[in-house]
């Protein structure tokens, strides 16, 4: 008997023939990567891929942006910053705009350049924007211990950071199956991933070269028609069962769940990390009494629409338009792991 010759992931995708899916690429490298090596272009026309929330300047609030905005212009506080952030429109202007005023912002690359700035400067007051999800999350905290274990008392952080597994709660009904990112499942592992089956959760972990990618893909389509939820960790040279406990350590020594909002997902309870009270004189909020803010996105941008699912970055009535990287009109322009971005730089819009 003549043995049946076994299918490669690029011929499994090719050929796929099942119904209709729809899968979500959570992280936005992914989204990035898919577009970049043309792998839009292969996929059968049933299969639709969107962009979800996995870019942690896209999820971050025009809230968050006022707050940084009051403590420059209102504090007169040096605000440090991955350059992302600074052109991300905040209510009335972003922080190019408040630089452009004379607020004093300074572009850094890592949470502990941060404080290395504020003990080179000690007649400044600096804080530093705490953006990220669970891989960026332990680079704070340790700037933050940093901090306290060498008595810098001019530097403080604004968190914004935000953790997955209650985002991929609040998205279970927006796509068949997720990407899920392989960064944030290196550090928390992919015990939740496994607990979201029980939900009916489906997804796989996927790596970031053209291999992964399709391997993960090509999972998808084989378990899907199946009709029962999966799981599959197709990242195993990086991601784990138990992912990392020293950074997992970590983020539960200096941080602490709370209520988080996100734009376009609003708030999801339990979805934030914020600094435990030991660490309080390190919490910008508290420090300069940061009023509440209530900030309003432009209303022409779909940003929130796009982080859903719930439309394509060329639906957005200013995209390409009105809004490019040159000029965003909202934050998933600005970041290079923005949705918009991603189709902007490569031309989605005429591929879909």
């Amino acid at each position: 008997m003549e043995m049946k010759k076994k299918r490669t992931a690029l011929e499994i995708i090719q050929q796929y023939d099942g119904p209709p899916i729809r899968i979500m690429e959570v992280c936005g490298t992914h989204t990035h990567e898919i577009f970049r090596l043309g792998i839009r272009q292969i996929l059968p026309p049933q299969i639709e891929l969107i962009s979800g929330p996995g870019c942690p300047v896209c999820v971050t609030p025009v809230d968050f942006i006022d707050e940084a905005l009051w403590l420059a212009l209102h504090k007169g506080v040096t605000i440090c910053t991955f350059g992302d952030l600074v052109r991300v429109p905040g209510s009335a202007m972003s922080l190019a705009g408040a630089r452009s005023q004379g607020a004093h912002i300074e572009v850094v690359y890592a949470p502990l350049d941060a404080v290395t700035y504020a003990q080179t400067h000690c007649e400044e007051e600096v804080v530093f924007l705490s953006v990220g999800f669970e891989t960026t999350t332990p680079a704070s905290c340790l700037a933050v211990k940093k901090a306290q274990s060498e008595k810098v008392t001019n530097f403080s952080i604004l968190t914004a950071n935000k953790t997955m597994p209650q985002a991929y709660e609040a998205l279970k009904g927006s796509a068949d199956a997720f990407l899920y990112p392989g960064h944030v499942e290196a550090v928390m592992g992919t015990s939740h991933c496994e607990a979201l089956v029980q939900e009916g959760v489906s997804g796989v972990v996927a790596g970031f070269t053209a291999k992964e990618l399709l391997t993960a893909l090509a999972v998808i389509l084989v378990k899907f028609p199946q009709g029962k939820p999966f799981f599959k960790n197709c990242y195993p040279r990086v991601v784990t069962e138990t992912g990392s406990q020293a950074g997992q350590q970590l983020m539960a020594e200096v941080m602490e769940p709370c209520d988080s909002q996100w734009r376009g997902l609003g708030m999801i309870k339990q979805s934030g990390m914020q600094l435990r009270l030991s660490y309080a004189a390190y919490d910008a909020r508290k420090k300069y009494d940061v009023p509440s803010m209530h900030g309003h996105a432009n209303p022409a941008c779909r940003c929130g629409d796009v982080l859903q699912g719930k439309c394509k970055p060329s639906d957005c009535p200013v995209f390409a338009k009105g809004c490019t990287p040159e000029h965003p009109v909202g934050a998933c322009m600005v970041s290079h792991e923005g949705a918009c971005s991603a189709y902007y730089q490569y031309g989605g819009m005429l591929h879909e």
